[in-house]
């Protein structure tokens, strides 16, 4: 009885003990976070096609630089604590040669219009395609229908252009021993709309060092030159100039320290071509990192733990992080990657997108849960990683959209950005994109596609959940609780009503049951990760209630479960 009254009293009290942590920091982002700060950066950073090495992405890394230091942040030199904002620049001979492309021209001979040029479709060549002669090369093109290799060999294809409407890696090899010189081919996803969006192309990549060059088509340019081929012998002039030469991998990395736990810490990481991928991530960190340090000195934040921005090679640089250093990898106790978030939705069709670290939902996707075209991983519960994060930031954007009437979704777990280092790693770690967007990662991925609001709206959000974090108490930890509690009760609710149907329609009852088991146990056990919330434990109370929400789930799944039998 002294504990349920316990208990009681210290939900009651919840209303005025646990005021919402996040409102003060909403207040200063919004404030002052300056949009067209992050526009014209990502602006700057999209007119180059960037791979780590090249004059882009090194320009890139330096105007991020500049951003840092005319902010406050100071150069390390022994150490990343040495002083209170600090920044380092890595550097990395990199093992095989960096590559950018410079121009392109595809022309029908007689015809006075090129084909293709590359002022208009920058990913038209492939990342590693060499160079033709300066002057270009001239060559019959050679329309292959179907590729079947044994059939393509007995053809007579010395020095021709080879061309079919599939990926052109498809025939590089064949290409290669049959003699052809080049390759033209064509490859786009269907939720690009290419016949709607006929100029568009999505960046590619080929084998370094081939002996045959190869490019791609937009569906226009494909379907003219099919036509051609179609109707005769036909003839094309190519020229292709890039440069392949040894470099430097650089990456950035940028430190707000703690004041209490500097070794633990909350890190944000971006990078990849296009404009909303990533130059919009590029951007919107480096306001995100410059708002930091004008308010931590004006004396309006005093972070406990260190907060991290990290720009790179996507994946790669913020695995590196992680693995590089075991001891810092200890200390890293939250991860964002910001990957696509600056969409203006009305002209891509992409929605923005939290997506959420393996939950149930990522196995069973039902109900209002769908994935993006991007496709499902491969997960089982073994994969699960029950979190308190998923709801943290998710019911952080949900604030900041109904604040800015911004449309915030989310999707189950995909992977294939900078999020999966962490969760490989056992570190929280989620990703703020947008998807399906009928221009991504192609050439029409430009400046023009970008909303400034847009990433005003996720810089605000990853920063107040940032903030909120890394100087969290006893309050911030009860308050997320009060909050995942409430989400869980509503998730379970949502799970009982799509298994009671599935019942039914003729589904197997203990496997409807066993849907919302898992789901009561990932909850359960996404509570029990708030205890570590606080920057230093203070008294029980996180714990009791903690148990109290626990209890009240597992109670309420037991209901859910008898109405099932």
């Amino acid at each position: 009885m002294k504990t349920k009254i316990l208990f009681l009293l210290l939900f009651a009290g919840l209303g005025c003990y646990a005021q919402n942590p996040t409102d003060e920091y909403f207040k200063l982002t919004r404030a002052g976070f300056i949009e067209k700060n992050a526009y014209e950066t990502t602006a700057f950073v999209e007119k180059y096609f960037r791979v780590p090495g090249n004059t882009g992405f090194n320009a890139s890394i330096h105007y991020v630089e500049n951003i840092l230091k005319k902010a406050g942040f100071v150069e390390q030199k022994q150490n990343e604590f040495e002083a209170p904002l600090t920044y380092r620049i890595e550097k990395r001979t990199m093992k095989n040669s960096t590559w950018e492309p410079v121009d392109a021209n595809i022309d029908i001979v007689g015809e006075a219009q090129p084909l293709i040029s590359y002022k208009t479709n920058r990913n038209m060549i492939p990342i590693n395609c060499s160079s033709t002669p300066a002057d270009g090369i001239t060559a019959n093109v050679v329309y292959i229908e179907k590729i079947v290799p044994a059939e393509i060999e007995k053809m007579d294809l010395k020095g021709k252009i080879l061309f079919s409407e599939n990926n052109p890696s498809r025939l590089l090899q064949i290409a290669t021993k049959v003699g052809a010189i080049g390759v033209l081919g064509y490859s786009m996803p269907e939720y690009t709309q290419p016949e709607i969006h006929q100029t568009s192309i999505q960046f590619g990549s080929m084998k370094a060092n081939s002996e045959v060059w190869t490019l791609l088509l937009s569906f226009a340019a494909k379907e003219k030159l099919k036509s051609a081929c179609l109707k005769g012998e036909t003839k094309l002039k190519v020229n292709i100039q890039t440069k392949i030469y040894p470099s430097e991998e650089l990456t950035i990395v940028a430190n707000v320290r703690g004041s209490i736990n500097p070794t633990e810490r909350f890190v944000f990481s971006v990078q990849e071509p296009g404009a909303n991928d990533n130059a919009s991530g590029v951007g919107t960190l480096a306001e995100m990192a410059r708002l930091t340090a004008e308010l931590y000195q004006a004396k309006k934040i005093n972070p406990k733990r260190s907060l991290t921005f990290l720009w790179g090679d996507e994946i790669v640089s913020t695995r590196r992080y992680i693995t590089d250093d075991t001891t810092r990898a200890k200390g890293i106790l939250w991860g964002i990657s910001l990957d696509m978030v600056g969409e203006d939705t009305q002209k891509t069709g992409g929605s923005f997108l939290i997506e959420k670290m393996p939950d149930p939902s990522a196995i069973w996707t039902r109900g209002t849960d769908k994935h993006t075209e991007w496709g499902a991983g491969d997960v089982s519960e073994k994969d699960l990683f029950p979190h308190y994060f998923n709801d943290f930031i998710f019911d952080i954007c949900k604030a900041q959209g109904k604040y800015a009437n911004w449309t915030v979704n989310y999707n189950p777990f995909e992977g294939g950005s900078d999020h999966t280092p962490f969760l490989q790693n056992k570190i929280p770690g989620l990703l703020m994109w947008h998807f399906t967007d009928v221009f991504y990662h192609t050439d029409n991925d430009r400046i023009d596609k970008v909303s400034p609001t847009e990433m005003k709206n996720v810089g605000i959000s990853g920063l107040t959940a940032a903030y909120t974090l890394i100087s969290a108490d006893e309050n911030t930890a009860i308050a997320t609780v009060s909050q995942v509690k409430a989400d869980a009760l509503t998730r379970l609710k949502t799970e009982f009503e799509l298994s009671k149907k599935a019942i039914a329609d003729g589904k197997a009852t203990n496997d409807e049951k066993h849907i919302i088991e898992v789901w009561c146990k990932w909850y359960v056990d996404a509570l029990a990760t708030i205890n570590k919330i606080p920057v230093k434990a203070e008294t029980t109370k996180v714990g009791s209630a903690i148990k109290f929400a626990t209890n009240e789930i597992e109670k309420q799944t037991k209901v859910y479960l008898a109405e099932l039998m």
